[in-house]
């Protein structure tokens, strides 16, 4: 087994190329080792050279992803699992909803959606972590989709007008939805569990299920669907960003989302909507400050002793 790579990690401790054990509690911990994963397994040298030059920066508990938006697609496409892209605002969920926290923690790849996070990081530690939005994945996830041999595409969304918008939009694409590849999702309570849809995933066995349900619940499915499926897909948590590309939200604009102002221009577009969640965001530097890469513990609650 190749030996552990070593490197400057956030918040004064280590960071690895996960070519050995993962921590317990790290969103790798599903894959003890390197040959667990798919990955490695695979004739293709150029994507096993790729996963050996991977490095995984820990922040809450979470093991981020550290390259770019292409090896983290090249790395889903060909291993599968769920990917989840956590904005500033999710990170306090980690502290309240215990279900939401097992789903985070369980992610085979998490990427660094949050530009606030990613700024807090290099501010506190003088640490890199390289910023991939989930706008910027999503686009590069459908460039590659667009090619051979990647499978069927599975859709899930949040509701009709949604679906009508991503319907119009495959039509002026070259990624036709085919039958029923796209799912209208219900809305769902603090537990997430869907048995239709898992039946209907059964039966068309897509190689890629995009979810687009909006962040909380959309993680929760991610992980009840890996571990509930026969079989391992591809599962990709975008949230908004597909919104933005099939016009169900307002488009940010590649610079936009280029130079971190991808929230300034949802919260002009939509004020009552946004501005509200981003008070969510203001609690994620006391987190850094004080948690630094530990995973917070649960808040307590009324009544605990």
């Amino acid at each position: 087994m190749l030996s552990v790579k070593r490197t400057g990690n956030l918040f004064g401790k280590k960071s690895q190329v996960f070519d050995s054990v993962a921590p317990a509690h790290s969103a790798l911990s599903r894959n003890a080792t390197l040959t667990d994963w798919r990955l490695i397994q695979t004739p293709y040298n150029r994507v096993n050279a790729i996963f050996l030059f991977m490095v995984s920066s820990q922040v809450l508990g979470i093991q981020f992803f550290n390259g770019d938006a292409d090896e983290a697609v090249q790395l889903m496409v060909r291993r599968g699992g769920f990917l989840i892209a956590p904005s500033g605002t999710c990170f306090a969920r980690l502290r309240e909803d215990e279900r939401y926290r097992r789903a985070v923690l369980a992610a085979d790849l998490a990427i660094a959606d949050s530009a606030l996070m990613v700024v807090l990081c290099h501010l506190f530690r003088r640490e890199s972590l390289q910023r991939v939005s989930g706008l910027k994945y999503l686009k590069h996830l459908l460039a590659r989709l667009k090619g051979a041999g990647t499978g069927e595409v599975f859709w899930i969304v949040p509701h009709e007008r949604a679906a009508q918008k991503l319907l119009d939009w495959s039509r002026r694409e070259a990624l036709p939805i085919i039958g029923e590849g796209c799912y209208v999702a219900p809305r769902y309570g603090f537990e997430v569990r869907d048995p239709t849809l898992v039946v209907l995933i059964e039966r068309r066995r897509p190689a890629q299920v995009i979810i687009a349900i909006g962040s909380g619940a959309q993680e929760k499915l991610g992980h009840y669907l890996r571990d509930n499926l026969s079989y391992r897909p591809a599962i990709h948590c975008v949230g908004a960003a597909l919104g933005f590309i099939t016009g169900d939200q307002i488009a940010i604009p590649d610079w936009a989302d280029r130079i971190f102002l991808g929230w300034f221009w949802r919260s002009i577009a939509q004020p009552r909507t946004f501005v509200a969640r981003l008070s969510r965001g203001l609690e994620l530097p006391w987190l850094l400050l004080k948690y630094g890469e530990t995973l917070p513990p649960m808040r307590a609650r009324a009544g605990d002793q």
